[in-house]
C-alpha cells in the first residue's frame, strides 16, 4: 500500500488536472477507492470514466482492473473495522443484505475453484500424510478454521497439535521444538495476524514444512511458507467471509481421508461406540430418549 501511494505521490507533478484530481482522491481515500468502478471514482472526482481508465496508464499498469487489483488486494490489510464497516455500507444492497452476502459467498468460493490446482493440493496432503508431527496454527478470525481442522485431523493422525494461545509467548512455546520431518500449517486471512507470521518465520528457520492457508501470494503468510494454499476472502463488511477458506479445509481432510479410509473406519467404529454409551449425540424419536443419569 505504502509503495503504491509513493507511487502516485511521485508521478503527481506531472500528472493531467483530471489525473491529479483521481490522484488526491485515491491519496486521501484509498479505502474506499479499492472497491469503486472506474465509472463510479470518475463521478466522485469530477472525471469522465475514460480518464480514470487512462490514469493507471500513467502508474506503468497495463489497465484499470489491474491497478484496482493491486489496490485491492493491498488495502484490505490496512483497513480498521470501523473502515470495512463504511466500505460495506457503499457495496451491500441494504435492502437484500442476505441475498447480498450469501451471492459474494458463493463468487469466493467460484473463484477458488477455478484458481486452485488440485496437483499442488495433493503434494500438500502427501507432506501431511508423511509428517512427523503436525502443528496448526490460527487466531483470532481464523482460529475456528484451525480449530476445524484440528477437529478432524485429530481423528485421522495421533500426532496432532493444535497451538492454543492468547498470548505472543504462548504460541512460541507451543512450536519452539518444531522442526524437520514437522508440518506446521499455518491459517490466516486479512488482517492478518502478525503472531502467525512471526510464528510461521520461526518453524521455518528451524526445518519445519510450513504450509499457508491464506488469500494470495502477497499475504505476509506466503512469503515464509514452503507450500500455499489461495482461497478468496474478500470482507462483507467488519465480519471475514471465511467460507471458501473453510471449504478448503474441508477437502483436504477428505483427501486426506480417503487415503486413510481403513484407519478411519477403525476409529470411527470405535468412537461410535463410546458415543452411544455416553449418548453424545441424539437417536431417533427426541421424546424417546432416556436422560443421562
Amino acid at each position: 500500500m505504502d509503495n503504491l501511494i509513493e507511487l502516485i505521490k511521485e508521478k503527481y507533478p506531472k500528472l493531467s488536472k483530471g489525473h491529479k484530481a483521481i490522484a488526491t482522491y485515491i491519496i486521501e481515500q484509498y479505502d474506499k477507492a479499492a472497491f469503486m468502478t472506474a465509472s463510479r471514482l470518475g463521478e466522485v472526482t469530477g472525471v469522465s470514466e475514460s480518464t480514470v481508465v487512462r490514469f493507471p496508464l500513467e502508474l506503468g499498469f497495463s489497465g484499470y482492473p489491474a491497478f484496482l487489483k493491486e489496490l485491492n488486494a493491498l488495502v484490505k490489510n490496512k483497513l480498521t473495522s470501523v473502515q470495512r464497516l463504511e466500505v460495506s455500507s457503499t457495496r451491500i444492497d441494504k435492502e437484500h443484505v442476505v441475498k447480498s452476502v450469501l451471492q459474494s459467498d458463493l463468487n469466493k468460493i467460484k473463484m477458488t475453484l477455478e484458481e486452485i490446482d488440485e496437483k499442488h493440493i495433493n503434494n500438500i496432503v502427501d507432506e501431511i500424510l508423511k509428517a512427523k508431527r503436525i502443528f496448526i496454527l490460527g487466531v483470532r478470525s481464523s482460529a475456528p478454521l484451525a480449530s476445524f481442522m484440528g477437529f478432524y485431523f485429530n481423528l485421522i493422525f495421533d500426532n496432532v497439535r493444535l497451538v492454543h494461545t492468547t498470548s505472543v509467548s504462548e504460541m512460541f512455546e507451543q512450536i519452539v521444538n518444531a522442526g524437520k520431518g514437522d508440518v506446521v500449517i499455518g491459517i490466516s486471512f486479512p488482517r492478518y495476524s502478525r503472531r502467525t507470521t512471526k510464528a510461521m518465520q520461526l518453524v521455518q528457520s528451524q526445518g519445519a514444512t510450513v504450509i499457508a492457508i491464506t488469500d494470495s501470494v502477497k499475504s505476509p503468510l506466503a512469503k515464509c511458507a514452503t507450500y500455499s494454499i489461495f482461497a478468496r476472502s474478500d470482507m462483507n463488511s467488519f465480519v471475514d467471509s471465511l467460507v471458501a477458506p473453510l471449504s478448503i479445509i474441508n477437502a483436504i481432510i477428505v483427501s486426506i481421508g480417503l487415503k486413510r479410509k481403513d484407519q478411519i473406519q477403525s476409529t470411527l467404529a470405535k468412537l461410535e461406540r463410546i458415543w452411544d454409551e455416553y449418548q453424545v449425540y441424539e437417536k431417533g424419536d427426541i421424546s424417546q430418549t432416556k436422560p443421562m443419569d
